[in-house]
């Protein structure tokens, strides 16, 4: 029968061996997360550049929010790469698995959010769409105050605000052309 220090001696001894077993695998996903950190850096600093030549300063929030979404998706993919690189291929495979079913849950979930935030994006961009400008959207006719990524707010000849869902204006709008409410 085996006494309790024997037990604890076994127990350690395994453990010993299963850890400089491992100590390749951990070497090796350390240097894998050093590599991916500074190449995750480097495509980040790429598309922050080129979105911002893209968008003018006061459109920044568009770049901050693209910059994010890639990061995101570059550490996820990291995350996985990790975990089979340290052999843990089958926990990366099914965790892949269950993000993409809870990303697709999700998205459903905030589709009409997306519709709004994919409209505002293209109502930044539009030339033809500005603060100071009379519109008729939605119902109503005012002058925009403020374009963001889920709203916009225009001022109604009253003095009153009005926010509205960006997919709400950008499905159908009008510029007045010479100032005043058509």
């Amino acid at each position: 029968m085996a006494t309790p220090t024997d037990i604890i001696r076994s127990t350690l001894d395994t453990f010993a061996d299963e850890l400089t077993g491992s100590l390749p695998d951990l070497f090796a996903g350390l240097v894998f997360l050093v590599v991916a950190y500074v190449v995750i850096r480097v495509i980040r600093t790429l598309v922050r550049v080129s979105l911002s030549r893209a968008y003018p300063t006061d459109q920044q929030l568009i770049v901050d929010f693209v910059v994010i979404i890639v990061s995101v998706f570059l550490w996820f993919g990291a995350a996985l790469v990790f975990l089979d690189v340290v052999g843990m291929g089958a926990i990366a495979a099914s965790l892949g698995t269950a993000t993409g079913f809870v990303a697709l849950g999700v998205a459903y979930a905030l589709s009409e959010m997306i519709e709004d935030t994919v409209a505002g994006i293209y109502l930044l961009k539009d030339p033809d769409f500005n603060p100071g400008d009379t519109v008729s959207a939605a119902g109503i006719t005012g002058t925009v105050t403020a374009i963001g990524l889920r709203k916009s707010r225009f001022e109604l000849p009253e003095g009153e605000v009005v926010v509205v869902a960006n997919r709400d204006v950008e499905s159908k709008w009008t510029k007045d052309s010479d100032g005043s409410p058509e």
